[in-house]
């Protein structure tokens, strides 16, 4: 079925349902875009892989258990008050090994330079946001882009979580006012201090945006919006999310009323 928002549908944007966006999102760019860029260029699916440490549980500090003396009493014994024991000597192991990550991104590789990279395309994810090692290996890789000759290309739809793309977000805020998704190019000319961005807003279509090839080849157009829907549609997330309660992340006030009046338009309801 299809999409009941004009742009991006912020009910995707659930940390149980966008693992699965993401990786539909991947694989979609990358066949939209090899439609675009061939017969030089090829557009792939790559991977970068990082080690996160398991979440843990944390326990209480002490706990209480019977002695050994007054768990073999006899039936006929006087009962006594029971004694708390602190057993502070015999920890419980727990081998918890590090998580082996794996996130996807489309790179654009030039068929007459040995499949030399050209530019990387990145959709950006929850884990790419918040401090720790999902977020250090992204700004690894966009560090290593923007030393290089290499184009980088970076989506970010997701309205929750610390900016992260390669251009401040001072500087966006100063040039693109409000949003609430990105996308934004930076292109491998000269110093790479010029930026190209993308703003879009809740109520509004995605943008198109221009991919960078290489030397004096025409840039191709990505239609974000289109990919998007085709990960709808094809991911059946009409029939998967609960339109029938307030949208997570939540949204403003107005948005979600806006949003009710959308839903309430197409008959979406629950689906459970």
């Amino acid at each position: 079925m299809g999409m009941i928002f004009p742009g991006m549908d912020p009910y995707l944007e659930d940390d149980r349902l966008w693992p699965g966006v993401h990786s539909r999102m991947i694989v979609y760019l990358g066949d939209a875009l090899q439609r675009l860029v061939r017969p030089r260029y090829i557009a792939a699916i790559e991977e970068r892989v990082y080690r996160e440490g398991p979440e843990r549980e944390i326990g209480p500090d002490v706990w209480v258990r019977r002695t050994k003396a007054e768990s073999a009493a006899p039936p006929h014994a006087t009962m006594q008050p029971a004694v708390a024991v602190l057993d502070e000597e015999t920890p419980l192991l727990v081998k918890a090994p590090p998580l082996e990550v794996h996130e996807s991104y489309v790179t654009i590789l030039d068929r007459t330079s040995g499949q030399k990279v050209v530019t990387v395309i990145e959709v950006v994810g929850p884990s790419n946001k918040y401090a720790g090692p999902g977020r250090t290996s992204y700004k690894e890789k966009q560090r290593e882009v923007l030393r290089s000759r290499v184009h980088l290309v970076e989506i970010d739809l997701l309205r929750k979580g610390p900016h992260v793309l390669a251009l401040a977000k001072s500087r966006v805020r100063r040039r693109a006012g409000d949003y609430d998704y990105l996308s934004c190019v930076n292109r491998a000319k000269g110093h790479r201090d010029l930026y190209e961005l993308y703003p879009a807003s809740l109520r509004r279509r995605l943008p198109r945006i221009l991919i960078p090839l290489a030397g004096n080849d025409p840039d191709v157009t990505l239609e974000i919006q289109d990919v998007l829907t085709q990960t709808y549609e094809l991911g059946s997330y009409r029939d998967r999310i609960d339109y029938s309660k307030p949208c997570v992340p939540r949204l403003r006030p107005e948005d979600q009323a806006w949003a009710d009046e959308l839903i309430r338009q197409t008959g979406a309801t629950s689906n459970r």
